[in-house]
């Protein structure tokens, strides 16, 4: 077969593809709608994982349930041929980001949650790549498997991280990924390793004006821990991130709080400054209960790693971005506009992008063009556990366009996207997946090569799971 002929047959592959897609349009749509309109939080999404893994069995994959020892979990195959690729899709809400579909600030339910990360887009997208996958697999156009993992938690502790520990990705050669957000481009940078902690110190309750001398104060410990941490922050590096919140600081002002608590998160480009840091605070915690003469019970609650980037794939997903089609409708593209009016003019947004796209971005409601990585070379000052699977397997990732220019994550208007409007970003990132998973199914060479980068990128370091020993992410959520 000549390079023309070759060019030609995997152009044919990918036109079934995205019809395919294009066939189930309302069917997903209705599926990113259900979940949409029945948020549930990180460890709870029962309906919405069962709504996903309730498709993939009529599809014809083999589910396994309980991932990681998460309920919600996942596994889904189709295909006992080697190679094997993969896709993942996060479905868990926020917590009071309750959002009704509109351009201005209206909670369905005050206090409730809602889908401020689109995630009930992006379980959905990555859903309609597997299953276009699946069919073109079923048709004899492609050989190999197809692997759609889902992915809960990764609003409270990173349920992927828990997946990988069990081995959910061992035999898997390469997973394409994405996340919403308001332009298209792939990734090629990292971003920053995470630990999180728990302190909470036990003293001795007392009248804190008839006998002080009595009491041991627990929040004595907080308050020492919390400045000997602030003078800490000038002899780490510039990129590190230590964050504390105090959870309990005792009940009355005139009582010696006899216990109190503190949440640590820390955060820095590498896994070994987490780490180095993290030793630090824990002396730190340590050294507050030794002035006070309080008790120290320090646990660690969960832990990730940075993403190890994969510029191979990332340059695959662009030319698989350049050939699908964006479809925004008359309908989606005005309730677009009507948002965009609500974040004002987003210059700092705006700044994320190359300056030869800034224009242009700045005159649309949305931004469908697909662009180059514009984090190449860059530590983002966000945690993802997406982080854990690319050290363990060559990991692909994009974002796709669901919301307007300029929206950030976590808000009401990314909610308020997320019913109708950000579908046809979702069936676009359905499309990117679908093309680019086919692409490592038949090309062996692209496979290699992404194996290749993975390798020279990882060898300075053995993945070590960052959870601690008999970690569970129920303890985790409950805390």
């Amino acid at each position: 077969m000549t390079v023309r002929e070759r060019e030609s047959e995997k152009e044919t592959v990918k036109k079934a593809l995205f019809d395919t897609i294009e066939t189930e349009r309302e069917r997903l749509r209705t599926i990113a709608r259900d979940i949409w309109e029945n948020p549930e939080v990180a460890l709870r999404e029962s309906e919405s994982s069962e709504r996903l893994r309730s498709v993939l069995r009529e599809e014809g994959f083999e589910v396994t349930t309980g991932v990681g020892g998460i309920e919600t979990a996942f596994v889904a195959r189709y295909g006992e041929e080697e190679p094997v690729v993969g896709t993942m899709g996060e479905f868990d809400a926020l917590p009071g980001m309750s959002q009704a579909a509109t351009a201005e600030r209206e909670p369905i339910e005050a206090g409730a949650p809602g889908h401020g990360c689109g995630h009930n887009l992006f379980g959905v997208g990555s859903l309609g790549g597997a299953l276009a996958v699946k069919r073109a697999i079923e048709r004899g156009e492609l050989s190999g498997s197809v692997v759609f993992f889902g992915t809960p938690a990764e609003e409270a502790g990173g349920g992927k991280v828990y997946m990988v520990r069990d081995g959910a990705f061992d035999d898997v050669g390469a997973v394409v990924s994405w996340h919403p957000g308001w332009y298209n481009a792939p990734g090629k940078g990292s971003c920053l390793a995470v630990d999180a902690f728990d302190f909470t110190f036990h003293g001795e309750t007392s009248h804190a004006a008839a006998a002080p001398e009595s009491g041991r104060s627990a929040l004595d410990a907080v308050q020492l821990l919390n400045m000997g941490v602030e003078f800490m922050r000038e002899h780490v590096s510039d990129a590190a991130r230590i964050h504390y919140v105090i959870q309990n600081g005792g009940s009355a002002a005139n009582v010696v709080p006899g216990e109190a608590s503190v949440e640590y998160l820390v955060r820095a480009p590498e896994r070994e400054e987490v780490e180095r840091i993290s030793d630090w605070v824990r002396d730190i915690a340590e050294a507050a209960a030794a002035m006070t003469r309080t008790d120290l019970d320090a646990t660690k609650t969960s832990g990730m790693y940075g993403v190890l980037p994969n510029h191979t794939l990332a340059d695959a997903i662009l030319e698989n971005m350049k050939a699908a089609d964006f479809p925004l409708d008359d309908e989606q593209e005005a309730f677009a506009a009507e948002l965009r009016e609500t974040l004002g003019d987003a210059e700092g947004a705006l700044r994320e992008l190359p300056e030869s796209e800034r224009e242009a971005a700045r005159e649309e409601a949305m931004f469908s063009k697909p662009i180059d990585a514009t984090d190449e070379g860059q530590t983002g000052s966000y945690s993802t556990d997406s982080g854990d699977v690319s050290w363990n397997v060559p990991l692909g990732r994009f974002r796709a366009a669901t919301w307007p220019v300029g929206t950030p994550a976590h808000s009401w208007q990314a909610v308020a996207s997320g019913k109708s409007l950000g579908t046809a970003g979702m069936e676009f990132a359905s499309k990117t997946i679908a093309a680019t998973l086919a692409d490592l199914l038949e090309d062996e060479e692209l496979r290699r090569q992404a194996r290749a980068e993975f390798e020279e990128r990882s060898t300075d370091h053995e993945y070590e799971s960052p959870l601690p020993d008999g970690a569970d992410p129920y303890e985790l959520v409950s805390r």
